[in-house]
Order: C-alpha cells, then sequence, then structure tokens
C-alpha cells in the first residue's frame, strides 16, 4: 500500500498504535469538531453522457478517471428502462433537460457537431416512443427523481442542475421555441410552472429568447460583477458530529474557492428553496455555488460551473490535464461526493 501511495503522490502518515488510540479519544471529545466515519461500502458509479462525442470534456469523467475511481456511462435509453437501480450514485454535467439542446441554436447550428446531436437526440427519442425531445427529457428528468427519493444520490454540475429543476417545473408546458421542436412555446408558460416538483429552485423565470445562451434567471453569469481576479466562493462550516454529509462534502484544503464559468456558473440566492442547504457561496454577490438536498431517502448535490481548473472552459477547449492540478480545491469538491454511502445523518437530541 505505502508503495502505491508513494508511486501516486498521496500524503500519508504510518501511526503506532498508542498514537491511533490517543487520537480516537480526541475525536469523541464533545466539543471537538471531529467525527469518526468507517468508509465500508464502494459506491457503484454511473456518469449520465451521450454516446456521440461532444465538443466539451466532464470535469467529473476526468476526476474519477485521474482518481482511478471506475464507473459506468449511462444515457436516456438506460434509464428509460430503469437500469439506474443498479448504480449507487449518478452524475449529470453539462446536460440539457428542457429539450431545447442547450440553447447553442443561435451560435452553433450550422456546426456539424450541433446537427448530428439534434439528429441523434429526435431519432432516439423516436425510438423509445417520444413525439419530441423535451418529452423524452422530461422523462429521463423524472426518472431520476424517483431514482433520488428511492435512496439513489444525484451529484450534478453546470447545466445538468438548473435545465434538470426547469424540466421538472415545467412538466405539461411547452417552453420550446419552433427551432427546437418544430412548435411555438406557451405564451402562458410562466404562470404554469409548478415549482412544487423541482428539487432546489423556485420562483424562477423562464428566459423566453430562445437566441439567449441561458434558460431563466437561476443562473448568475450573464448578471454578475465578477471576473476571474475576484471570483471565489466560501465553504461553510458544519457540525461533524451532526451534519456528516455536508461536513464530508465541504472537507478541503482550502476554505476559499476560487471560481469558475460554465453555461450555469452560480445559482442565484433568491431562488434557492430554504430547504436545500447551502454548502458553498459569495456572500457578497448574493449566489450560491454549492449545494445540497435530501429527497425522500435519497440526496442530490448541485456545483455550479463547468471545470474547476478553466475558468472560462469554451466549447471545442482541450481537456484539462489534472496531472497539472493534484491539489486542486475545486476538483477535491468532486470527489468529496463519492464518499456519501459512509454517511448516515444522525438524529438531533431533542
Amino acid at each position: 500500500v505505502e508503495d502505491e501511495l508513494k508511486i501516486r503522490g498521496v500524503s500519508y502518515e504510518v501511526m503506532a498504535d498508542g498514537k491511533v488510540v490517543s487520537l480516537l479519544n480526541e475525536i469523541s471529545d464533545p466539543s471537538v469538531n471531529m467525527e469518526m466515519v468507517k468508509l465500508e461500502k464502494t459506491p457503484k458509479i454511473a456518469v449520465y453522457s451521450p454516446k456521440s462525442k461532444l465538443p466539451w470534456d466532464d470535469a467529473v469523467t476526468l476526476v474519477l478517471t485521474y482518481a482511478e475511481i471506475p464507473y459506468d456511462v449511462i444515457y436516456d435509453d438506460d434509464i428509460l428502462q430503469d437500469k439506474l437501480t443498479k448504480y449507487d450514485w449518478l452524475h449529470l454535467h453539462h446536460e440539457d433537460f428542457t429539450g431545447q439542446y442547450g440553447r447553442f441554436w443561435s451560435s452553433f447550428r450550422y456546426a456539424t457537431w450541433y446537427q448530428e446531436d439534434v439528429k441523434n437526440q429526435e431519432t432516439l427519442a423516436k425510438r423509445l416512443g417520444f413525439k419530441k425531445v423535451s418529452e423524452m427529457k422530461l422523462s429521463v428528468a423524472k426518472h431520476i427523481k424517483e431514482y433520488c427519493a428511492g435512496g439513489g444520490f444525484m451529484f450534478a454540475m453546470c447545466s445538468g442542475t438548473d435545465s434538470f429543476d426547469i424540466a421538472l417545473a415545467a412538466e405539461g408546458v411547452d417552453i420550446c421555441a419552433q427551432m427546437f421542436d418544430g412548435d411555438a412555446a406557451d405564451p402562458n408558460a410562466q404562470s404554469k410552472l409548478d415549482f412544487n416538483k423541482s428539487l432546489a429552485f423556485q420562483n424562477f423565470r423562464l428566459d423566453n429568447n430562445p437566441m439567449n445562451y441561458e434558460f431563466s434567471d437561476i443562473d448568475a453569469t450573464q448578471t454578475r460583477n465578477l471576473n476571474q481576479s475576484n471570483d471565489y466562493f466560501t465553504l461553510l462550516d458544519f457540525s461533524a458530529k451532526w451534519d456528516l454529509v455536508p461536513t464530508m462534502l465541504t472537507q478541503n484544503h482550502d476554505k476559499v474557492i476560487k471560481g469558475f464559468m460554465g453555461q450555469t456558473t452560480a445559482f442565484k440566492k433568491s431562488v434557492v428553496k430554504p430547504s436545500v442547504t447551502v454548502l458553498g457561496e459569495n456572500k457578497g454577490a448574493a449566489e450560491v455555488r454549492y449545494l445540497h438536498g435530501e429527497i425522500g431517502k435519497g440526496q442530490f448535490t448541485f456545483y455550479g460551473g463547468h471545470d474547476p481548473e478553466d475558468y472560462q472552459h469554451a466549447v471545442g477547449d482541450p481537456p484539462t490535464d489534472l496531472n497539472l492540478h493534484p491539489n486542486s480545491a475545486g476538483y477535491r469538491l468532486i470527489l468529496n461526493n463519492v464518499l456519501f454511502p459512509a454517511a448516515k445523518k444522525k438524529p438531533q437530541k431533542t
């Protein structure tokens, strides 16, 4: 084991039995914000990603590969065939669950990769019995929500966060303009949204201009007054003895994390549901970067931004080489989410 740790550049310490006992005694002290957690289960991980190649990377698959954590790639057909039950942990990244093909139409409608993606999505939807891609994506989102409610864990980044909630809230409402689904969007779509169906966000407003690279006002990308020099967010503190999950999700060697952009960069705090636990925020900008919530027996975590080590990752940019960032605080937050099966929330004393 020591040889493996040395080869991979992992820091470790060999402890004598006496020091271990002393450390356990320190951890058990009620006045100390520490807790011992046994990592007894290796989660079976699925990454939601299309079979076709798209011109951007996925921070989670990059870091899982770097950390040598095995995972399977699944997509809409797998989820609709109820294959999610085989997995403990599901990841969603740069995805669009609203059926608007990522809102790339304005900038990339003539690009080969965009046209092929639209064709592939439409073909898959028809094969699975749906008239529209938006209907297929809604069904997928509902299956994922049911998976979480049954005890599964979902970790989403970038547009996999807000587009997921928008699709759920817009169930039965046409929010897609003509270039996306062949007919006009419902002009009264906003008033028909049901925020009881969404997981993390409420009272948000849809962006009705299909030319905009934006789904709604959940995302703060277009309105924030931050740039690379002052874009940071702070991790909140939690009780290790009573709030194991948020404590595990926020453990880091840095308290202040450098920000990074994405189609969905950060969540406006005004639309975050009060039932959600904020894990990381930029209080001055009134935006949430990292949040966690529970649904039924399961849990979900949303993390804004696309790539923690590429501030403004654009379509067509090469993937980040994580060998150059072995101590990335932003990527560490992703890996924290793999630890969730070991944590059980303790009941509060009354």
